[in-house]
């Protein structure tokens, strides 16, 4: 339809093949900034580290879309035997960015191609670090990009959906994703004379109980989320008592206001823990990502575009989920819609869900991705009702 769907196969197995980790992107970096020159594109690093946001009609300020994709890959072993595996032992494009950054790349061709007939300027928004402990958009928000964007849209791949359909989630879309960390710290002992020790894998214990405890009883059964305590351990050895200990955990919620009670009380928790036998706990925790919101507004207008490239039997409303995405930092800034593309297909043997190591993907889907983010942007590119967008947030 707009997209060159060979272009963006062959740089999506490209990228494939050289999968690079949170911030340390220099091959996906230099590869998007060859293909931007070869555009002749503009560019800019500024916003945050291992960026890059390109711009097409940068006079047009009065108005501008954001398209956005992350680069960054994940620490796993491929398994796939594709031809154009991963180079790269132990790490892989196990989530689909790799599709996201050559569809960002096909639809930046395409724009590129009509750009005297575009109203609008749109930034096109290559982002480091989305499974990252540190937040890519978030350095990018902190930079000020979201400055320059009046509506932002970003496309995941999704294998729960069948190749060649688009998905929206209107309104309340992903959960938020909070990590913590507790320490305790004791005092060693020997095994036998356990009363002269502090016993931190004891305290880490009592915390874990007593979250769990906390989660069942003193949250609305009918909210919406998860605590989740992934790890603990402490000590060194069976004959000495620990002197050590600490558990990692996640947050995840649609309810910022109950996630805050959580942290707050699952630190109440370890501290009054500790404090009753003599250890000390220390909590550290880091909110990635809000709460995704799809504007509801915003989502009908995608809708309305993306039924004009794939036919409205291909629109699919898809339910919330509690995983998170960090797409989400952009959305406390400015209006946006977080969008799905089908790439499922059992005949060619992708069913399988992101972060596994045989995780593969129907690239025939792709050209459809880009063609869905360039047709909103010709829908709408002489601007958008701010008050139909502001009304439309459910929030509340």
């Amino acid at each position: 339809m707009y997209a060159d769907k060979e272009y963006i196969i062959a740089l999506r197995r490209e990228i494939h093949e050289y999968p690079e980790i949170g911030f340390e992107l220099p091959t996906t970096v230099a590869l998007v900034k060859r293909e931007l020159d070869a555009m002749g594109i503009e560019y800019t690093e500024k916003y945050g580290e291992s960026s890059v946001v390109a711009t097409i009609n940068p006079e047009k300020k009065h108005f501008t879309i954001g398209i956005r994709a992350d680069m960054d890959a994940l620490l796993i072993e491929e398994k796939t035997d594709l031809p154009f595996g991963s180079k790269i032992k132990g790490q892989m494009h196990a989530c689909g960015h790799d599709a996201h950054t050559a569809m960002l790349l096909g639809t930046a061709k395409a724009l590129k191609s009509m750009e005297d007939k575009l109203e609008c300027r749109v930034m096109l928004v290559f982002q480091p670090s989305e499974e990252g402990v540190r937040s890519g958009a978030a350095e990018l928000v902190k930079g000020g990009l979201m400055d320059e964007i009046d509506v932002i849209v970003g496309m995941h791949v999704e294998n729960w959906l069948e190749s060649g359909c688009i998905g929206v989630c209107s309104g309340r879309s992903m959960a938020s994703s909070r990590s913590f960390r507790i320490d305790f710290h004791g005092a060693s002992a020997h095994a036998t004379l356990p009363h002269t020790g502090i016993d931190a894998l004891a305290a880490a214990v009592r915390t874990y109980n007593n979250i769990q405890y906390m989660t069942s009883r003193e949250i609305n059964p009918f909210s919406e989320f998860v605590c989740s305590v992934g790890k603990l351990e402490g000590g060194t050895t069976q004959n000495v008592i620990a002197d050590r200990a600490h558990m990692l955990g996640t947050i995840r919620t649609f309810d910022m206001e109950l996630d805050t009670f959580l942290i707050r009380r699952i630190e109440e928790i370890a501290k009054n823990v500790a404090d009753e036998v003599g250890a000390k706990a220390v909590v550290e925790t880091s909110l990635k990502a809000y709460a995704l919101y799809n504007n509801p507004y915003l989502s009908e207008l995608v809708i309305e575009s993306a039924a004009k490239v794939v036919g409205k039997e291909k629109i699919a409303r898809m339910p919330k989920k509690l995983s998170s995405e960090d797409f989400s930092q952009y959305l406390t800034k400015k209006p946006g819609v977080f969008i799905r593309l089908g790439t499922r297909n059992a005949e060619k043997g992708c069913t399988t869900l992101p972060h596994n190591n045989d995780f593969m993907i129907d690239e025939d889907a792709l050209a459809v991705g880009s063609d869905a983010c360039i047709q909103f942007v010709l829908d709408n590119m002489h601007g958008i009702d701010a008050e139909k967008i502001s009304s439309s947030d459910e929030r509340g």
